[in-house]
């Protein structure tokens, strides 16, 4: 009787590489009303009132204040949503976005 070789199946899956990360960034100003930075911070992040008013105000005393990480498109929209609210009201408030390390 033939002996029988038994050979092991295997399925080579291809890994999903994650997409890079993005840092959304408040920076600071002399002229944007506190309160209207922390309606947009609510509005745009969906933060809660502390949450967001903790983030206005590492932002005012630092200069800067990373507020999220999200994929590359869903940052910069967010920073541009966040910014023409700034905008529209007549305000420099600026978000930005970089790269996370």
């Amino acid at each position: 009787m033939p002996e029988t070789i038994v050979k092991p199946r295997t399925k080579v899956r291809p890994k999903t590489k994650q997409p890079p990360l993005y840092k959304v960034i408040l920076l600071n100003d002399d002229y944007t009303p506190r309160e209207f930075v922390v309606q947009v911070l609510k509005a745009v992040f969906r933060m809660n009132e502390d949450q967001a008013y903790r983030v206005m105000m590492t932002a005012h005393q630092r200069g800067a204040c990373v507020i999220a990480v999200y994929t590359r498109d869903v940052a910069e929209t967010k920073a541009k949503e966040a910014t023409e609210l700034g905008k529209s009201k007549g305000y420099p408030l600026f978000f930005t976005t970089e790269p996370e390390e």
